[in-house]
């Protein structure tokens, strides 16, 4: 028996050597069950024929291989890559890259219908012919292979067993074909809207790039028709036979971006992924874009995982958002990701935003990423809104809402139209305080105030979602007189439901949309003219389309210019133009109303002047200043237990392994500045005390050198009372 090096799915272990049995044909890239400990696990494996790192008498033996499932190798290459860059164990990136219940047989129903017949090519036929001569199953598949006509979808789907292994193994190496379809077939058919010069002309630069690698920022202001631009580079790729990946940062975008590409391209080949998928149907999508039936995969950032044996483009739609940065368990960035698959692929990349992050646009500056601009609204006769900023403290203000605001949406209902009032805090106020002894309501678990909520009514943490009920009375000094501070989503709906009406008001926050078609029936209400007003979170303000939608309120923004978060300024430009950017978006012009105390801030300007540019020049500038990214690259060691002592202790021990492998990496290792140990912005959570070390440096070798050899002290240094994650460039802190 041979010994094979197998990563087991979701385990923080290192890869594992097991007994290959001589009845079973094993190869990198199979996915086998295998026993761990006194469980059974799913592993894939990654290298064969190996020289055992253990006895032989301490091995154990793989119990038997997935019949329909392959990881190929390039599908292997971005789970290496994940793992090396992002420092995290290679099993736990497995798990992200294989469907649920991976070595599991698939169950009746599920399987994706193949459209293609399949040929082998030149090179598969030089290849195996030496190779099949005394192997019967794989002989019969090789003749079956060069057929004229090829060997049809039903009797491929049909294979099982060692065929069906040899037939995946034989596609991943690239040997088999699926035949074109016929220039007649449907499936190609492309009923796209007619380009403007600055569509047409993005369409053109990233055509001609096809076959290569080029990463595209593709910039245009909301509204301007950049899916548009998508949807015609792809159907460009997949008729001359390639598939194409499209990421969208969450799960609530993919309805509407999926009627577009079904509108655009009817009967393409199209699967969306994303975490919200049963098991079973996962799998089945997994399996259509790995055997490249799937023409088109759209899906959150675990699709870029997705097998595409043809991959030709990648698309990331809002790139700047941060939905893209895993923030547990396996903490890559799916938009890093698709860039570099992209490139190890050799395609094109096109990164789309109205407000592209800092990294991007430093990017498209230095001239690393081609610059393709929109600048004005897609739809015949469409405008950018009018901005007004309007004082946000005034006497006469109501439930928050200043006369201007109440004004303008009591004139937009009257009309006929349909209003957003924006508010990035859900529940119904974000403090409950005593008005005669300033007592708050705060949570015993974590360093947060605790969220009243009115249905039902209770007192909720918004971190580690702790209920209390709501007090009758202040425990410090008994007064009655519990004060609500602030205005949240479900506090501005009631306010709003007063003024016009409970069936005609809206509320779209995580509370009222956990429904798994809650979303898709408010398109339907909205589309319908059922809806007056929106009230809701950021949920609302990206990507989202609705024509009748001419006016937006935004009250509560100036709180991100507390934040001590360094991105907090840049994500709040983002949010607030994409906010904006969803009125107004058919003929008649929209209006934005922005309360804010602060209307000189350069992030208000920006809005105002629409020169998003300018305000990045500007983050830009301060970020050179203080050495922070694009201008260098971070990492960050967060540790938590249930005693400060043992966070303080457990950082203190890294800290010093962290300065001493720092001096052992000799010449680059003195431009790496290794922070102190300090207590997390968020100090204690879900009852954990929590605290950090930022690593920073100008250049990303040096660093990536020091991480590696300093995650392997950080494993011997780990007490059981403490948890820890290392993060390397991390999204918040």
């Amino acid at each position: 028996m041979s010994v094979a090096r197998i990563a087991v799915a979701g385990s923080v272990l290192p890869a594992l050597d097991y007994w290959v049995p001589s009845n079973l044909d094993v190869r990198a890239g199979h996915v086998v069950r295998l026993p761990l400990g006194t469980r059974r696990a799913v592993g894939v494996v990654v290298e064969c024929d190996v020289p055992p790192t253990l006895s032989r008498d301490k091995l154990r033996t793989i119990d038997a291989v997935a019949d329909d499932l392959v990881v190929p190798g390039e599908l292997l290459d971005v789970v290496r890559f994940v793992a090396d860059y992002y420092q995290e164990p290679l099993g736990a990136v497995i798990g992200h890259a294989l469907p649920p219940s991976a070595a599991g047989p698939s169950r009746a129903g599920t399987r994706a219908p193949l459209r293609h017949a399949l040929r082998l090519n030149a090179a598969g036929v030089a290849s195996l012919a030496p190779l099949v001569a005394r192997a019967p199953a794989r002989r019969a598949l090789f003749d079956a292979l060069q057929r004229d006509g090829g060997m049809p979808p039903a009797e491929a789907a049909a294979l099982r067993g060692v065929a069906r292994r040899a037939l995946a193994e034989w596609r991943e190496r690239g040997w088999v074909d699926a035949l074109p379809m016929p220039a007649t077939d449907p499936a190609l058919t492309a009923v796209l809207p007619t380009l403007n010069a600055e569509q047409a002309a993005a369409l053109a630069a990233i055509s001609g790039t096809a076959g290569r690698y080029a990463p595209w920022l593709l910039q245009g202001i909301t509204g301007s028709g950049k899916t548009a631009v998508y949807l015609a580079a792809a159907a460009a790729r997949m008729a001359a036979g390639g598939q194409v990946l499209m990421l969208v940062p969450e799960i609530n975008l993919t309805p509407q971006l999926e009627d577009d590409v079904r509108a655009a391209l009817p009967d393409v080949p199209l699967v969306t992924l994303h975490s919200g998928l049963a098991a079973g149907e996962r799998r089945a999508r997994w399996q259509a874009a790995a055997s490249g039936e799937a023409r088109l995969v759209l899906g959150t950032r675990l699709a870029v995982f997705a097998p595409l044996p043809r991959l030709a483009l990648v698309v990331v739609d809002e790139e700047h958002d941060p939905s893209y940065k895993q923030q547990d368990g396996v903490r890559y960035h799916a938009r890093d990701v698709a860039v570099w698959r992209a490139r190890a692929r050799g395609v094109p990349v096109v990164l789309g935003s109205a407000t592209p992050s800092l990294e991007t646009f430093h990017h498209a500056e230095a001239g690393r990423y081609g610059w393709l601009r929109l600048t004005a609204r897609a739809r015949p006769g469409a405008q950018p809104p009018r901005i007004s900023l309007v004082p946000a403290r005034v006497p006469d203000a109501h439930e928050g809402l200043v006369p201007a605001l109440w004004h303008a949406l009591r004139t937009t209902v009257a009309a006929g139209g349909q209003a957003l009032v924006f508010v990035n805090r859900r529940g119904f106020a974000p403090a409950l305080k005593c008005g005669a002894c300033q007592w708050e309501a705060h949570c015993t678990r974590c360093t947060a105030r605790l969220t009243l909520h009115r249905a039902p009514r209770m007192l909720c943490c918004h971190h580690c979602g702790a209920t209390v009920p709501v007090p009758a009375q202040c425990p410090e000094c008994g007064n009655v007189d519990l004060i609500p501070r602030g205005h949240g989503t479900q506090r501005l709906e009631a306010a709003l439901e007063g003024a016009f009406g409970a069936g005609r008001v809206v509320r779209v926050d995580r509370d009222s949309m956990r429904a798994r078609r809650a979303f898709a029936d408010l398109r339907a209400r909205v589309a319908a003219r059922d809806v007056d007003v929106l009230v809701g979170t950021q949920m609302l303000a990206k990507g989202h389309d609705f024509p009748r939608l001419t006016l937006v309120g935004v009250l509560g923004a100036d709180n991100a210019l507390y934040s001590a978060d360094f991105r907090a300024t840049e994500r709040l430009g983002a949010l607030l133009a994409q906010v904006a950017g969803r009125a107004g978006r058919a003929a008649e012009r929209g209006d934005v109303v922005v309360q804010t105390d602060f209307p000189e801030h350069p992030v208000y300007r920006s809005l105002a002047s629409g020169d998003y540019d300018a305000f990045a020049r500007g983050l830009l500038a301060e970020r050179a200043a203080a050495a922070l990214p694009p201008y260098a690259h971070l990492a960050l060691l967060s540790a938590e237990a249930h005693a400060r002592a043992d966070v303080e202790a457990f950082l203190d021990e890294a800290h010093r392994a962290a300065c001493a492998t720092r001096e052992a990496l000799g010449p680059g290792g003195d431009t790496v500045d290794i922070g102190l140990p300090v207590s997390a912005l968020m100090a204690r959570r879900a009852g954990f005390e929590r605290g950090q070390i930022v690593i920073s440096a100008r250049d990303r070798a040096p660093l990536q050198r020091l991480l590696r050899a300093w995650r392997a002290t950080l494993d011997t240094a780990a007490a059981r009372r403490v948890r820890w994650a290392l993060d390397v460039d991390p999204a918040a802190f």
